[in-house]
């Protein structure tokens, strides 16, 4: 027997998929934290500080997500480990950065614009405008 063979026999074939599917995500999480890793922290401290807060909360978020999987893989359960708070007070700021980030991308009403595009299109009467606004009666030739 080969060693896939045995380590087959190891675990119940129903679960097979969700390890395939496990080992997948973990390979992306580590080829991440390689780019991540990658790049040096002077090239980090040039980003704007929404742009730091935002990759500090996903650092932090991932640490932590990566340790509740550890304590459910030792058997604890996470749910009743100090590490959920910490998970949900993350998610806290994620969502102020969230907000901040849609305060930033909403429209602002440019007031003076508005009052040109409202004043301009309003129509005013005024002698230029009855003149210009009547048409030749129709019917007559020319001759």
């Amino acid at each position: 027997m080969s060693d896939d063979d045995n380590t087959l026999e190891e675990y119940p074939t129903e679960i097979h998929d969700h390890l395939v599917a496990f080992e997948k995500s973990l390979g992306s999480v580590d080829e991440m934290l390689k780019t991540m890793m990658s790049v040096s922290r002077s090239e980090l401290q040039k980003l704007d500080p929404l742009e730091q807060a935002k990759l500090d909360l996903v650092s932090v978020y991932t640490l932590n997500s990566m340790f509740w999987v550890y304590l459910a893989t030792q058997g604890i359960n996470p749910k009743e480990h100090p590490v959920k708070q910490e998970l949900e007070r993350i998610r806290t700021y994620m969502n102020k950065v969230k907000e901040i980030t849609d305060k930033k991308k909403a429209s602002r009403l440019d007031k003076g614009a508005a009052s040109r595009f409202v004043k301009n299109a309003l129509w005013e009467p005024n002698a230029e405008n009855e003149h210009s606004s009547k048409t030749p009666a129709k019917g007559k030739k020319r001759q």
